[in-house]
């Protein structure tokens, strides 16, 4: 394999990304095929967000680019990262992956396979009911369905759509895994 490759796992809050991030890695770890997983909501999670930064993609950027110089630096190919926008991020993530383990390493082709998670209002309010509690609860599942029609509008024609409604977490994680064909080889 030539480059960096990355995994980008996107979906509105409740659809299961992070839950079927470590399914794949398990799958993916079960087939000796090796990569790394990271939650990009980690990564930019500071509040208040700096005002020059407001989206917090800067600082989610380099945080990503630190964290995967440390993964290549141990020979690391394949990066799992999940966050909700992800598949509309495929740039970001391969600008922070591309500098490899130092900021002085040239730039390396990064492969990049958007998949979007999808799940019905119905799905993904009760997901969200079992983990968020209180006053918040109906403010997270707005902004959830808010996430999911802007992912609807703007994924890249390349995107490979997953339904998550109905399935187990192992069904969803294959074929997730099959749109990346890494455990062909390829």
């Amino acid at each position: 394999m030539t480059g960096y490759e990355v995994l980008l796992i996107g979906g509105r809050s409740g659809v299961g990304k992070t839950t079927v991030g470590w399914e794949v890695s398990e799958l993916l770890r079960a087939a000796d095929v090796d990569h790394c997983v990271v939650d990009g909501d980690y990564l930019g999670h500071v509040s208040p967000p700096p005002a020059t930064d407001p989206h917090r993609s800067a600082i989610t950027e380099r945080n990503l680019r630190a964290v995967w110089a440390n993964f290549a630096a141990l020979g690391q190919r394949r990066l799992i990262y999940t966050n909700t926008v992800s598949v509309l991020e495929a740039d970001m993530v391969c600008r922070a992956m591309g500098g490899g383990p130092s900021p002085s390493a040239p730039a390396v082709p990064t492969r990049a396979v958007r998949v979007l998670l999808t799940a019905t209002d119905t799905t993904a309010g009760a997901r969200l009911g079992l983990r968020e509690s209180g006053s918040g609860l109906a403010a997270h599942i707005e902004r959830s369905a808010r996430a999911a029609r802007r992912l609807a509008r703007e994924a890249p024609a390349d995107t490979v759509t997953v339904a998550t409604d109905g399935k187990s977490v192992l069904d969803v994680a294959r074929e997730v895994v099959a749109a990346t064909g890494w455990r062909t080889g390829t």
